[in-house]
Parts: structure tokens; sequence; C-alpha cells
């Protein structure tokens, strides 16, 4: 993966939160999925495949991940 441009990602979070800054943010990209604290937006987001995204949801719905 080279260098993946957050320039213009439109970050969310969960309404859970309840607007607090104490929770996990997301932005959605073109076959990624960008991941970052929102406490500390000015780090280095986690960017993962959307495959990869669905293969771990899918673990943590069957019980694999924990």
């Amino acid at each position: 993966m080279g260098v993946i441009d957050l320039s213009q990602a439109r970050w969310r979070k969960s309404s859970y939160s309840g607007g607090a800054n104490n929770c996990v943010e997301v932005a959605v990209l073109d076959g990624y999925i960008a991941i970052r604290d929102s406490k500390r937006p000015e780090q280095s987001p986690l960017v993962v495949s959307r495959a990869g995204v669905q293969t771990f949801i899918v673990g943590i719905r069957a019980g694999h991940v924990g």
C-alpha cells in the first residue's frame, strides 16, 4: 500500500458517542477504511482494507476474536 491521501476524508463517529471526543472515528476511502482516535486526530490513523475490516467483523460476530 502506498501513501493514501486523507486530506479529503470525511471522518464520522458513532451517534452513540453523544458528541464527546472519547471514541473512534472512521473515514471510508476507495478500498480502505481509516480509523483514528477522536482525542488525537493529529496522529496517523490506522488504514486497513475494506476486506480486512469485513473479515474482522465476521470474526467478531462468530465469536472468534477476543
